[in-house]
């Protein structure tokens, strides 16, 4: 299979494979023979045990064999993952997949991957070993063009599958190793004469296992290798028993990882049993509000963070949310298992619950505000620790609200950010569990977080196309909302009910709807970026009614508000309508202005709805700058789009009304053949080689300024006047709101 010309990864590696921290040290036979294996199976999974390399050897080889997947090798790491419910998501995520739809995750899956050739690396399988390898086996029975290199403490148990079993360094990559690390962490170590000798003798000790290695290394700062040979001879016996023989592996690994606890301070190792909370990485703030305490002064986590760095119990990673630390799962393991024993974790486990609730909260609230993409880039590396926060809320049924309100409170990110499936998955189970027999019925204190979690369900429904689930979820939040007196739950609940009408086509009740919950949320002074949005949506449907000035009056205020306050999401939208309008008025240069800045903003937060919403209407803007074939390529773009948001806006005729014009207008004047040619190539081209397409505008002919020639082509037909109604009969379900 041929990369298309435009895409990226016809020119560079393409995927989502880590760059190496540190360098790779030897493994040059097992480098080969992965490579062979690869050559001959579609399954390869190395296996050994923990701490013998398995995960950079398979990313090491990863890395050699791009060259081979013309669409991409991808990392897909599960160890933090505990819910099999995710992992279907997990491997959607990490192939960048974004679909609104309520297709299962797994058949989008199978579908993206069917015609592709590409290379999975899978990481960290083991809680997960029988969900993953039944998901595996599906994904290559449908998919012959996929190859899946696993690394795991054991094989995944399929049929051709290739084991790989690792073993530990010989002893002149151990002391390659060991020399490497030991040099990082004090660049004033060498291999000499004198300790040459020791450090081979510390190799043997350690059996050769890469993390034993690396964990001594980061005692060859204060204590000399025949020092460290001596120390660590004593804790063989101590700590498994044994005598100086060689050891198994498993023994040598804990034997390492238990000398370095028993050489940690006692607040050392208090640190690293309750960092043992947190689902891979976390940051400073997060690390001192969960694990501080009496016994742990808050003050002191910083330089307790730096010591156990310095003895390579955790890893310090760049993130684009900032600094992260980590630690090896291996690490923290034992740490979880110390904390077990001092009785400990279930306290742990809510404090780290806490703080994630209350990170969520800061995010909605600084949604609002220019700080979006920051907080987008926040959740999104924060998604493994507000996933276990969820699980601890769903532990205890006294606790299910918070859920609730964990769950409603991530709205911006399930909508905003391309998360329906997931954010679908915890609304549905936050409220499902609420009432199952014999479960509490909410107090009034809590109550609130109900409705938050339904009038997020029915937006979140709404967007996916479940019109029947996401009217339930709303006329149950109005009726308890009103009972309750609660004048915010009744309009979002309002809204978003005006919503579904505005997708539905009907335009006279949306415009009735939202109307009302503009009303209700001024009246209760509520601002934020949904209510931005219903003044948005409010804008569509006046101006699919035909009154285009009461539309770009609405549309004016609100981009106001957008800049006032740096809101981007909600601009997106109001840009989308203002293009609309000006593409009418026959100003495609500006329309072309307007929706570059939409399309950027859609793209950057994972938006497909507003973003295939974009190229459609720029594919119209392009054939009225006289650019029919360059039109044909982005109509062909958008198509695959849909794939992933669902029904073409549900079937609705007036957001529909774009691409049909365009499919018309570019199709008369190229011909059916050239305009089948250009949406063919379109398809085929990946999303970010699409946007930055569409950024860049068709080339400007001989005597052509950049504006296009606006003046020279017959607008489309149909742009100037409102877009004709939908056809009677089409079978669309209307929303029932007589009750409001």
């Amino acid at each position: 299979m041929r990369a298309p010309e435009d895409s990226p990864r016809a020119t560079a590696p393409y995927g989502n494979l880590p760059s190496e921290l540190n360098g790779f040290v030897g493994r040059g036979p097992e480098l080969g023979e992965l490579a062979r294996l690869l050559e001959s199976a579609r399954l390869v999974t190395v296996t050994g045990a923990g701490g013998v390399g398995k995960s950079r050897l398979v990313l090491a080889a990863a890395r050699r064999a791009q060259e081979r997947y013309c669409d991409g090798v991808w990392l897909v790491e599960l160890s933090t993952l505990r819910d099999p419910a995710l992992l279907e998501l997990t491997f959607a995520e990490a192939l960048a997949l974004t679909d609104h739809t309520r297709r299962p995750p797994r058949t989008v899956l199978a579908e993206h991957l069917a015609p592709r050739r590409l290379l999975l690396v899978l990481d960290g399988f083991e809680q997960l070993v029988d969900e993953c390898a039944e998901l595996v086996h599906e994904l290559l029975r449908r998919s012959p063009g996929l190859s899946v290199l696993a690394a795991g403490r054991r094989p995944l148990a399929l049929d051709g599958e290739r084991s790989f079993p690792l073993a530990p360094l010989d002893a002149d990559d151990a002391l390659a190793l060991l020399a490497d690390r030991a040099v990082a962490a004090d660049p004033g170590f060498a291999v000499t004469d004198e300790n040459r000798a020791a450090l081979g003798e510390l190799c043997a000790r350690l059996d050769g296992l890469p993390l034993a290695l690396e964990l001594a290394a980061g005692r060859l700062r204060t204590l000399s290798p025949a020092q460290v040979v001596v120390r660590l001879e004593d804790r063989f016996a101590l700590l498994t028993g044994g005598g100086r023989g060689a050891l198994p592996r498993h023994r040598a690994l804990r034997t390492a990882i238990g000398w370095s606890h028993e050489l940690c301070t006692a607040e050392e190792r208090l640190l690293w049993a309750r960092l043992s909370v947190f689902a891979g990485q976390f940051d400073l703030d997060a690390a001192e509000y969960v694990c501080a305490g009496p016994d742990l002064p808050v003050e002191a986590v910083l330089d307790l963070v730096g010591e156990l760095l310095a003895q390579s119990l955790l890893v310090r990673e760049r993130t684009p949310a900032g600094v992260r630390y980590r630690m090896l799962e291996t690490v923290r393991m034992y740490g979880a298992g110390w904390l077990e024993s001092l009785g400990d974790a279930g306290r742990l486990r809510r404090r780290h619950r806490d703080w994630f609730m209350g990170l969520a909260t800061w995010c909605e609230l600084d949604w609002f505000s220019p700080r979006q993409h920051e907080v987008a880039a926040l959740v999104e590396t924060e998604l493994p620790n507000l996933r276990l926060a969820l699980e601890c809320c769903l532990e205890e049924p006294d606790e299910l609200h918070l859920g609730q309100y964990l769950a409603g409170t991530l709205w911006f990110y399930w909508a905003g950010c391309g998360r329906l499936t997931e954010g679908r998955l915890w609304l549905d189970r936050t409220l499902d569990q609420a009432e199952r027999p014999g479960a509490d019925r909410p107090g009034a204190e809590q109550e609130p977080a109900r409705l938050k979690a339904l009038w997020v369900l029915g937006y979140v429904a709404a967007l996916q196309g479940d019109a029947v689930a996401s009217m339930s979820a709303l006329h149950e939040c109005l009726d308890a909302a009103r009972a309750a007196g609660n004048p915010v739950a009744t309009a979002y609940a309002v809204h978003r009910l005006g919503c579904l009408a505005l997708l539905s086509d009907d335009m006279v009740r949306a415009g009735e709807l939202l109307g009302a919950a503009l009303g209700h949320y001024r009246e209760a002074g509520e601002l934020n970026s949904n209510v931005l949005m219903c003044q948005v949506e409010l804008a569509m449907a006046t101006a699919f009614q035909g009154d285009l000035p009461g539309a770009l009056a609405l549309c004016e205020e609100a981009r106001e508000i957008c800049e006032e306050r740096g809101e981007r999401w909600a601009k997106a939208y109001v840009l989308y309508v203002l293009a609309y309008a000006a593409l009418d008025a026959g100003g495609a240069g500006e329309a072309r202005r307007l929706l570059n800045e939409c399309v950027t903003i859609n793209h950057a937060f994972h938006d497909l709805l507003g973003l295939v919403l974009a190229l459609e209407l720029l594919a119209l803007v392009t054939v009225a700058e006289g650019e029919p074939a360059e039109a044909a390529v982005l109509q062909g773009a958008a198509e695959p789009l849909w794939g992933s948001v669902g029904l073409r806006l549900f079937g609705s005729g007036y957001f529909n009304a774009p691409r049909l014009m365009c499919q018309e207008r570019a199709g008369e004047l190229l011909g059916a053949e050239r305009y089948a040619a250009g949406a063919r190539h379109g398809r085929g081209l990946t999303l970010d080689a699409v946007v930055e397409r569409a950024l860049r505008g068709p080339e400007p002919r001989a005597g052509q300024g950049p504006g296009g020639n606006e003046g020279g082509v017959p607008r489309p037909r149909g742009t100037a006047e409102s877009p004709p109604p939908p056809p009677k009969g089409s079978g669309r379900a209307s929303v029932e709101t007589n009750s409001l």
